[in-house]
């Protein structure tokens, strides 16, 4: 059997035995549900719980339409946002795990695969108790400011007014920042598998011929972290363009993205063609993403 499964081309009955179950569990629990909704973006409301296949594109139409297009521009800036943040702060994370000593080295890993294994509610709720009004963050701050206004008052000086608590939550801040500590783990695991494979005598090499730790981080490092870059950028960005649940418990009215959008459609105003047709619409700027990476990285081997 085992050399029968080396050429799928020669030995096509294994394979197919083998590839049976997962794609008709694939076709019948994604592929099927996906065309259905696909099919009422080309319909209308007949009823109450019916939908009417017409073939209409004016759930499309009304899709472009600038209200709900420049929600989709805006979520799509969040989400571009969110990922260069990640990748800031995922470099020097990735960075560091790289060159840690081998024996830290799996503690720091599990440090960063630890959010995987709590919900995202919970750990989502956590941010927002921390960023609440009557919150920690809210609480420390109001401490240093009692602090400083206690300084100022012993060296007679007039004391700061009383602390007012900073609205954290419910604004785009909490928004961005909420999406960075969801998805900051989707960014460093790809850095860490792309630097971890790096030749650090390259890095020796760079710095004993006279460039600088700059220099070298620029020309040696990050070209050659750069399929790692990418893979991050795109599990992060991806997530973000379509996250639901940290905009609508962490943001205000005018803080949400488009799957919010989409979700009131389906489940407030009963309009599931023109939610399939906002679904779709973002399925396909996803596809073109994923595409473009596609395109650029086959480029590259080409060239290579």
């Amino acid at each position: 059997m085992s050399g029968a499964l080396q050429d799928w081309k020669s030995q096509k009955k294994p394979f197919a035995a083998i590839a049976s179950v997962p794609v008709f569990w694939l076709a019948l629990f994604f592929v099927a549900p996906m065309a259905i909704v696909w099919l009422y973006s080309f319909g209308e409301n007949a009823g109450p719980a019916d939908i009417n296949i017409s073939g209409t594109l004016d759930n499309y139409k009304r899709a472009i339409e600038w209200l709900y297009l420049s929600i989709f521009l805006k979520s799509l800036a969040v989400a571009a946002l969110t990922t260069l943040i990640c990748l800031i702060i995922g470099f020097p994370v990735a960075m560091a795990i790289t060159f840690a000593a081998p024996k830290w080295r799996p503690w720091l890993l599990l440090g960063i695969m630890l959010p995987f294994w709590t919900n995202l509610l919970i750990r989502t709720y956590a941010l927002m108790a921390l960023m609440g009004t009557n919150g920690y963050m809210n609480k420390g701050l109001g401490g240093l400011w009692e602090g400083a206004s206690w300084l100022r008052t012993l060296v007679g000086m007039q004391p700061l007014e009383a602390w007012t608590p900073i609205q954290l939550l419910y604004n785009n801040f909490a928004v961005v920042l909420g999406l960075v500590y969801v998805h900051l783990p989707f960014m460093v695991l790809p850095l860490y598998s792309a630097l971890d494979r790096l030749d650090k005598s390259l890095i020796e090499a760079s710095l004993d011929l006279g460039a600088g730790h700059f220099k070298t981080f620029m020309q040696i490092v990050v070209p050659l972290a750069a399929p790692g870059i990418v893979a991050g950028v795109m599990i992060t960005l991806v997530p973000a363009l379509g996250a639901y649940l940290t905009p609508d418990l962490m943001g205000g009215t005018d803080s949400q993205m488009i799957a919010n959008v989409i979700e009131r459609q389906f489940k407030r105003a009963n309009d599931w063609p023109f939610g399939a047709a906002l679904s779709f619409l973002l399925i396909y700027a996803m596809f073109i993403l994923i595409a473009l990476q596609s395109m650029k990285a086959n480029k590259t081997k080409e060239v290579r």
